[in-house]
């Protein structure tokens, strides 16, 4: 990393962009639409490293509860923190909207994203059967909480 990192909030204007990355980092990225209602509801943010974007993330906060509803790192810019950043950045602002803890879902398969969890702080609270969509049928997804301090 020898360029600075930088977040801006996300816009309609970025969503081809955020897309490409999208599809790149996942087997079942979110759409278009998903990320058009989610600008409308949640905390989107755009991950920067000089002037080049490698990675987003969405938060929804309702009252004191934060909810990580995204977050990715462009597939050629993991395995060099990036991720952490990312979450610290998005944590941070989930306690700037007065959350008081976050929850996520987790593929079970996603073992670097649950490490990455783990490492934060983020502890497993429990399981979704057949949660997310897979290429064999349906794949658990495991329940993760963490508790926010300023």
């Amino acid at each position: 990393m020898n360029d600075a990192i930088s977040f801006r909030p996300m816009t309609e204007a970025d969503l081809d962009a955020v897309l490409r990355v999208e599809c790149a980092a996942f087997s079942h990225p979110w759409t278009r639409g998903i990320f058009l209602d989610g600008l409308k509801s949640y905390d989107c943010w755009l991950m920067f490293e000089g002037e080049q974007q490698v990675g987003h993330g969405v938060i929804n906060v309702i009252i004191d509860e934060a909810h990580l509803l995204n977050i990715t790192i462009a597939p050629q810019s993991q395995g060099r923190g990036l991720g952490l950043l990312l979450l610290e950045h998005l944590m941070r602002r989930a306690c700037e909207l007065k959350a008081g803890e976050c929850f996520l879902e987790v593929r079970a398969s996603n073992q670097s994203a649950y490490r990455l969890y783990e490492r934060y702080g983020f502890n497993e609270i429990g399981r979704r059967r057949d949660y997310y969509p897979a290429a064999g049928g349906r794949e658990d997804a495991l329940v993760m909480a963490c508790t926010l301090f300023d």
